[in-house]
């Protein structure tokens, strides 16, 4: 799977925190996978699903955050803690969705209206 590197820095976000790495499913098959039956996803590690606006928590088994975002990668809402298997989130408007192990939109400040840095390679900063 295809992999991307994310980084934001906002207000809430003084402390420096690893870029997040984000395996990115983009595939019909890949996205209806997503993390269903995974046992964890690790620290500072995400999915990216790409050309998708809404998630369910059917065969998982961990809570998550999902932070959606526009094709520029702003932030339009963030669901924090969906719990397995009775979890479902929506944004119409969104045209991803990236899940991160629970409390990790917290940690990193994430909220509507930041924009996220997106690389295609590792980066050693925050540092926008």
């Amino acid at each position: 799977m295809k992999q991307m590197f994310c980084s934001m820095k906002s207000p809430q976000n003084r402390k420096k925190n690893p870029p997040l790495t984000l395996e990115v499913a983009d595939s019909f098959f890949t996205r209806f996978c997503g993390l269903m039956l995974r046992k964890e996803l690790p620290e500072h590690h995400g999915l990216l699903l790409m050309s998708c606006n809404s998630i369910h928590m059917c065969f998982m088994r961990f809570a998550i955050d999902a932070v959606y975002i526009d094709k520029d990668y702003r932030i339009l809402k963030v669901v924090t803690n969906l719990h397995p298997w009775i979890g479902l989130s929506l944004c119409l408007h969104a045209t991803g969705v990236i899940e991160l192990p629970a409390n990790t939109a917290v940690q990193y400040g994430m909220e509507r209206g930041v924009r996220l840095k997106v690389y295609h390679q590792a980066v050693d900063s925050m540092e926008q």
